[in-house]
């Protein structure tokens, strides 16, 4: 699923402010991307204008808008994703139409030979915004970040970035991903209890390019997911598949009520 309008879409203008009401500012901003979110101005997967936007049009301070900004993504109105933008969230049973699944399981399913290789592995101790309102966390918090590359029969297929709560699993960075699966060792780790995934196309930047052996700006598609462990964020996460090399898709039933 690709996010609509994230070239070009209506933002702010000056016509724009906000509503005439008592209460502390951050709500005002609330309350005005609610009403352009409910008047069907701002569509479910629309990327709403930046936060230096926002500060500038409505006349209130960057802090004001990142908070609002925040509390809408944790109410589940907003989407925000580390690099790309905030957009309009779509609706949450989307999550319903990708399996959960390991890498290696899959490409071992299909009689192929897995490997990894680990990029980099490390503590975050000073994380950026959009990642921390990913989290939901009010403050600035370490994070423990994985980038490993998995290959299918010596061919690189998949660039896998994990962001991960160490309130949940505290030795994440300290661990062997080339003998173990990410994927693995957090389904041990933390109990998963809610995902959220949303699909884009994106053409192969620099760095992605490089490591899964393709041109830039060559087709990739792009799964973002976050994972729960009851009402905490247990992870973000960026799947970024060589175009050419993977498809993504499930198979699913559905519940039948027969006629009388």
């Amino acid at each position: 699923m690709k996010p609509r309008d994230a070239e070009a879409a209506p933002g702010v203008s000056a016509r724009d402010s906000l509503p005439e009401s008592t209460g502390p500012l951050y709500e005002k901003v609330k309350d005005f991307v609610l009403t352009n979110i409910g008047s069907g101005r701002w569509p479910k997967e629309h990327r709403l204008p930046s936060e230096n936007e926002l500060v500038t049009t409505l006349g209130v301070s960057r802090m004001t808008v990142n908070r609002a900004l925040r509390e809408l993504t944790s109410a589940g109105h907003l989407l925000r994703i580390q690099g790309v933008g905030t957009f309009v969230a779509p609706p949450k049973p989307q999550s319903t139409l990708i399996e959960v699944a390991n890498i290696a399981s899959e490409i071992r399913a299909r009689g192929g030979r897995h490997r990894a290789s680990v990029v980099v592995l490390e503590r975050i101790e000073e994380p950026e915004a959009d990642l921390l309102a990913a989290f939901d966390f009010a403050r600035t918090r370490p994070v423990s970040h994985s980038i490993v590359l998995h290959f299918e029969d010596g061919v690189p297929v998949q660039l896998e970035e994990r962001f991960v709560n160490p309130d949940l699993v505290p030795d994440y960075h300290l661990q062997d991903f080339e003998a173990v699966t990410t994927y693995d060792y957090l389904q041990k780790a933390t109990p998963l209890t809610e995902v959220e995934h949303v699909i884009s196309a994106v053409p192969a930047d620099d760095f992605s390019a490089g490591h899964l052996g393709m041109g830039i700006g060559a087709p990739c598609l792009l799964l973002y997911r976050r994972t729960w462990t009851g009402a905490t964020v247990a992870t973000v996460n960026r799947l970024i598949y060589a175009g050419s090399r993977y498809s993504l898709g499930s198979r699913y039933s559905t519940p039948f009520t027969p006629k009388p």
